[in-house]
């Protein structure tokens, strides 16, 4: 089964009970930590509810054994990313050209810049 890199992009302003606990089930308590999940709907139903706060996509093996060097516990924790967020920012979803939602295979060069 394949694996999902999900990371958190912005803080917790503004945000409702509901979507706080789920970031809390998703260990997802700060900016810029990472969580390495299963590929299953369970997940994919979280990060539907979560999906305005995080960045996700399919991570390869090789991102996954670079990541376990920054392993704190259940998370990684990540540096902002070198150059900033391409496109617009944080504030519009990936396929707008912003920085959050769903990414494919490109959240493995966004989680390069971040280590």
């Amino acid at each position: 089964m394949s694996k999902i890199a999900v990371i958190r992009i912005k803080g917790p302003l503004q945000t409702t009970a509901p979507v706080k606990n789920t970031m809390a089930m998703l260990n997802l308590n700060k900016k810029f930590n990472c969580v390495v999940v299963e590929d299953t709907p369970a997940y994919k139903g979280m990060l539907k509810k979560v999906e305005h706060l995080v960045a996700w996509g399919e991570v390869t093996d090789e991102t996954v054994k670079m990541l376990e060097k920054r392993k704190k516990g259940k998370y990684f924790a990540l540096n902002p990313p070198k150059g900033g967020f391409e496109r617009k920012g944080t504030k519009m979803p990936f396929k707008l050209r912003g920085a959050y939602g769903y990414r494919k295979e490109k959240i493995n060069d966004l989680i390069k810049r971040m280590l």
